[in-house]
C-alpha cells in the first residue's frame, strides 16, 4: 500500500487560508485517500504462508468460534485437532492483521483481526477433526465447508455459504446470508435454514426427517430412488412447487420444505 505526499506549500506571513483554500484541502486528502486505497486491495490468502498447531481435546465435542475467512472441517484419524491456517490483510490507519487461535475447554477460537479506517482481512483454517467428535462451528463472516463426518453436525455462518458432503451423522445447517449445500448425505435427518440463500440437499439413503426454510431463495431435495413412500409438507408464498416422489401421509420419512420467495423441488435422485 503507497500513500503519495508531497512537500507543504508556503503561504506569505498574514495570510488566511480562505474558502477556496479549505476546498483544495479537503480536495488534497481525499486524492490522498483515493490514492492510498488504490494501493490496497483484495487479499491473497492462498499464497500466505501455511501454519501448523494441533491441540489437545477431552470429550467427544467441539465448538469452533471463528470469523473472517474459510474454515474447511474434516473428519480424520488423528488423537488431537490439527489446524492449518493461511491469512493476510491489510490496513490504513490502525493494526492487524492479528491472528489468533487457541483452546479452552472444549471451544477452539480461530479469529484474524483488522483494525483501522480502512481494511481488508481473511483467512483460511483447515481443521482435522478425530473421528466421533460432534462439531458445532459458527462463523461471523465466511464460508464453513465439512466432509467425511459420522458424528452430528451444527454449522452456521452470519454471511458466507455452507458446504457439507459425505456425512452420516445429524445436520443442522444455518446461513444468514450464504447457500446451502449438502451432497451425499446418509445421516437420518437434516435441518436447513437460509434467511438469504438457496438450499440444495442431496441424499444417498432415506432419511427419516428433512426440515427447510428458506426466505428468500429456492429449496431442492434429492431423494433416494424406489418406492418408498415421504410424507411432504411443502409451501412457498412466491414460487412453485414440484414434488416428484412416491407420498404418503402415514409415511414415517418426513420432508417439509417453506419458502417465502423462491421455487420448492422435491425429486428423486437420478
Amino acid at each position: 500500500m503507497d500513500i503519495l505526499t508531497s512537500a507543504p506549500t508556503r503561504m506569505p506571513s498574514g495570510a488566511r487560508l480562505g474558502g477556496v483554500g479549505r476546498v483544495l484541502a479537503l480536495g488534497g486528502g481525499v486524492a490522498l485517500l483515493a490514492l492510498a486505497l488504490t494501493g490496497c486491495g483484495s487479499t491473497d490468502v492462498d499464497g500466505a504462508p501455511v501454519e501448523r498447531k494441533s491441540f489437545a481435546l477431552e470429550g467427544k465435542t467441539l465448538t469452533i468460534d471463528a470469523e473472517n475467512g474459510v474454515v474447511d472441517l474434516v473428519a480424520a484419524d488423528v488423537k488431537q485437532v490439527e489446524v492449518e491456517r493461511q491469512f493476510d490483510g491489510w490496513v490504513m490507519l490502525g493494526s492487524g492483521p492479528d491472528a489468533v487461535w487457541k483452546m479452552e475447554g472444549d471451544t477452539l477460537t480461530l479469529r484474524v483481526k483488522c483494525d483501522g479506517f480502512v481494511n481488508n482481512c481473511d483467512s483460511r483454517h483447515r481443521v482435522k477433526v478425530p473421528r466421533g467428535v460432534a462439531v458445532t462451528t459458527a462463523t461471523d463472516n465466511g464460508t464453513v465447508t465439512a466432509a467425511g463426518f459420522d458424528s452430528a453436525l451444527d454449522l452456521s455462518s452470519d454471511n458466507g455459504k455452507i458446504n457439507v458432503r459425505d456425512v452420516s451423522g445429524t445436520l443442522k445447517l444455518k446461513s444468514d446470508n450464504g447457500e446451502i449445500r449438502a451432497e451425499r448425505i446418509t445421516g437420518p435427518s437434516v435441518t436447513a435454514r437460509a434467511d438469504n440463500g438457496e438450499i440444495r440437499l442431496g441424499f444417498t439413503s432415506v432419511p427419516e426427517l428433512v426440515d427447510t426454510v428458506s426466505d428468500n431463495g429456492g429449496i431442492t431435495i434429492d431423494l433416494p430412488p424406489g418406492e418408498r413412500t415421504y410424507a411432504v409438507d411443502a409451501s412457498a408464498d412466491n414460487g412453485d412447487v414440484s414434488i416428484d416422489v412416491p407420498r404418503g401421509d402415514d409415511s414415517t420419512h418426513v420432508v417439509k420444505a417453506r419458502s417465502d420467495n423462491g421455487r420448492i423441488t422435491v425429486r428423486s435422485a437420478n
